[in-house]
Order: C-alpha cells, then sequence, then structure tokens
C-alpha cells in the first residue's frame, strides 16, 4: 500500500482530527478569559470589601459584590457625575419623606464617600469628576455608632 493512497483513505480521519484540535484550542481560549475575568471581579470585590472593613462597616459579600459590580463597575461607573446621578444622590439624601414633606438633609461624609471608595477600584478615570460633585455637597459626621 502506498503512502499516497494509505492519507487518501483516511482524509476523514485527519480532517475530524483537525477539527476536533481547533475546537479545543477554541473552548480553551474562552475559559481562559472566563476565568480571567472572574479572578479580576474577585480581587476587586475583595479590596473593596476590605475597604469597607476598614471604614468600620460590616464587610459585604464578595460574591454580592461580584454580581453587582462585575469587573467594570457595572452600573455605578456609568457616568456617576451626571446631573440624574447628582439629583439622585440629593434625593437619596432628604428626610425619606415624599412630596412637600421632602426636606434636605446634611448627609454623613461616609456615607457620601462609600460610592467614591467604588469608583476609586473600579473605574478610577472618573474619580476627579465625582469628587468635583461630592465636593459641592454639604456632609458632616451625622451618624453615631
Amino acid at each position: 500500500m502506498s503512502p499516497t493512497r494509505f492519507a487518501s483513505e483516511h482524509k476523514w480521519l485527519y480532517i475530524g482530527v483537525i477539527v476536533v484540535l481547533v475546537a479545543l484550542a477554541v473552548v480553551g481560549v474562552i475559559r481562559y478569559e472566563s476565568v480571567k475575568k472572574t479572578n479580576d471581579a474577585t480581587a476587586k470585590a475583595n479590596q473593596l470589601a476590605d475597604a469597607a472593613e476598614a471604614a468600620g462597616y460590616p464587610r459585604p459579600s464578595t460574591d454580592a459584590i461580584v454580581r453587582a459590580l462585575g469587573t467594570d463597575g457595572g452600573a455605578v461607573c456609568d457616568d456617576p457625575a451626571s446631573a440624574l446621578e447628582t439629583a439622585l444622590w440629593k434625593i437619596n439624601m432628604s428626610n425619606g419623606a415624599t412630596g412637600p414633606g421632602q426636606r434636605p438633609v446634611i448627609a454623613d461624609t461616609k456615607a457620601v464617600r462609600a460610592e467614591e471608595k467604588v469608583l476609586e477600584i473600579y473605574c478610577p478615570d472618573q474619580l476627579d469628576d465625582f469628587r468635583d460633585k461630592v465636593d459641592e455637597l454639604k456632609t458632616e459626621h451625622t451618624v453615631r455608632r
């Protein structure tokens, strides 16, 4: 049996092996990216949990942080210094009433700075704009421990 005849009779076997190898390589690359993203998200979540604990808050679950913020900060990093976000901060820093009974209050400095820490870890490029907006707010140490 000649080598060329052997190769032509088994060409489907060669093609099958090549297809399987290419598929395995693609799956490997996809899995690597997934594991890398998970590791990055977990590292950032641990960093944020450590910062919360250092600030005197109970340590949040890193799994919850990973689900909420992922690797890029999620909704927190979507233009945090915009007019809409500023309005939402001001609404959230009110007395809790609705309608004509709603009044602004002096918010606690630590509560306002919590979002700053998230931005510092997940999207530091937006931190300066955020600080400019937060510096306009009146805050004090209002929450007792």
